[in-house]
């Protein structure tokens, strides 16, 4: 597939990290899990810095799914309980995702995500692009960039994806559920900045105790993420629970001083899945750590600011 070319300069623009609100869709597995809901919610109340223009239910397939459609309609389903419990309309926000995962970069699934996604990122211009914020598989993103190769130069991913460059291997649930999406997304030059899981947002955890304390009680929602809490282990003794995916929304809001990042050659994806090495290749911005009591002491002052 040959995809647009980015010069160099225009690649290092758009990854240089936003400091004003910006325009954002996210694409999130959100039943896989419980930190997808966190993710959803601490996006939704950052209105003052981020415009979440719409939501896309992305595959996924494990324990909680018969397989990555029924794991996609059970994330589409999770999304409009979230949404219903902070009073935000889905009409036009929330759109179905990819029903399995990509087999062909010659076949994309056209789904109502990525087709919506197509749309939104042509309108976007060069000072204003579009990031597309992914939580989950990235089919639905590789999908809308083989629809249209032109939304290579209008947006910018920020993927939680994969695990550290220095990591054995990047066996990551993200991303080893549909390895050629990914391999779409790295090689095609988008501008994309990478927060890996395994050796970078693995220390992102939170406890019950800290969970009570500081969601549960905040209104319906605060209640709802509280359960989905403590119903995903059954013992909480001295149990933690990583909570990745806020990683990404804290980026755009807090840049550097939630989630420090520098910028690196992309790597290239093998299909043993490890990461290979090519100093020759395109520009990406990367996580090398994240501050988690900065993320999580915003997150919870604006559950708490919510229900003021």
């Amino acid at each position: 597939m040959n995809f647009p070319k980015m010069k160099d300069e225009a690649t290092l623009k758009k990854l240089t990290p936003p400091t004003s609100k910006v325009r954002m869709v996210l694409d999130t597995d959100t039943f896989n899990e419980v930190d997808d809901q966190f993710a959803i919610v601490y996006a939704l109340q950052s209105q003052d810095q981020l415009d979440v223009e719409a939501i896309y239910a992305a595959p996924f397939h494990n324990s909680k799914s018969s397989g990555p459609e029924d794991g996609m309609e059970k994330s589409y389903d999770e999304i409009l309980r979230i949404l219903q419990r902070i009073n935000v309309s889905s009409e036009n926000f929330v759109y179905k995702g990819s029903r399995g995962y990509l087999q062909s970069s010659e076949h994309p699934y056209h789904s109502e995500a990525a087709l919506d996604l197509v749309n939104r990122a042509m309108t976007a211009t060069e000072d204003s692009p579009l990031y597309v914020v992914a939580i989950g598989a990235i089919t639905n993103i590789a999908s809308a960039i083989l629809i249209e190769p032109k939304i290579v130069g209008k947006i910018v991913v920020v993927w939680l994806g994969g695990n550290a460059l220095h990591w054995p291997d990047t066996k990551e649930f993200n991303l080893k559920q549909d390895v050629l999406s990914a391999q779409v997304v790295f090689n095609s030059g988008v501008p994309l900045v990478q927060i890996p899981c395994m050796g970078v947002t693995s220390h992102l955890h939170t406890t019950l105790s800290e969970v009570e304390n500081f969601v549960a009680g905040k209104g319906a929602i605060g209640d709802f993420l509280a359960k989905r809490f403590k119903d995903y282990h059954d013992d909480h003794f001295a149990y933690s629970k990583v909570i990745w995916d806020i990683s990404a929304i804290a980026y755009l809001i807090h840049n550097d001083k939630a989630v420090p990042t520098q910028l690196v050659h992309s790597p290239i994806l093998t299909d043993q899945v490890t990461w290979s090495f090519d100093s020759s290749r395109h520009f990406m911005r990367y996580a090398h750590h994240v501050n988690r009591d900065v993320i999580f002491k915003d997150l919870f002052m604006k559950l708490a600011k919510s229900q003021a």
